[in-house]
């Protein structure tokens, strides 16, 4: 019974979204709640699910195998594909955020943009941000989770670890595959390597 409820469920509000102009190619395939909100021109792929507390904006396109909850979208918004995003999440208008991207807690600015491969949890990001491949905030410390802070401008470069609490000022750029631990001032490059070492005609030892 309780199944069958579910279902009946489901097919309303599929309805509902459709009569209101959201387009789905496939809509028994993708999930809403009671209390999703969605407004105009809005594409859903195939294989979404809108959990609790979602709140979605004009002209925004959800990709497949998506999972959203506590969100809200603004207008001009891409999301995914197998994007995940958390409770307390805020997507501002002309954001982007890619495959394999986790959000929780977290602000994203107008036209910044998280394309794959990054986890980003308790951070605030300012307007036009690019956060590269592999970018990770690392928020907790085994005790508490802490704040990262990215002012407007900066570029992160690809497999970056930004130890939280931290402050990343406007147009400062890090490195590719830097862990950075310090504030970073405006207009500034952050970057932490070992050196590369190479060792000519290296022959391995039998």
């Amino acid at each position: 019974m309780k199944q069958k409820k579910l279902i009946n469920l489901q097919l309303r509000l599929r309805n509902k979204f459709q009569k209101k102009g959201v387009k789905m190619s496939a809509p028994d395939t993708v999930f809403f709640s009671e209390n999703t909100k969605i407004g105009r021109n809005v594409t859903i792929e195939p294989f979404v699910v809108i959990a609790d507390n979602v709140s979605i904006g004009n002209n925004v396109k959800v990709l497949s195998f998506s999972h959203l909850e506590g969100v809200k979208i603004e207008n001009n918004v891409n999301v995914g594909p197998y994007a995940r995003l958390r409770p307390g999440t805020m997507l501002k208008s002309g954001s982007k955020v890619g495959n394999f991207v986790e959000i929780k807690k977290s602000i994203v600015g107008n036209r910044s943009k998280i394309n794959h491969l990054s986890y980003v949890g308790d951070t605030i990001i300012g307007e036009k941000v690019n956060i590269g491949a592999g970018t990770i905030t690392c928020n907790y410390d085994g005790i508490k989770k802490n704040k990262t802070i990215i002012d407007d401008g900066v570029f992160v470069g690809s497999n970056s670890s930004l130890v939280a609490p931290i402050k990343l000022e406007k147009k400062s750029i890090i490195g590719a595959g830097s862990v950075i631990t310090k504030k970073v001032s405006k207009n500034s490059l952050a970057i932490t390597r070992a050196k590369q070492i190479e060792k000519k005609n290296y022959k391995k030892k039998k």
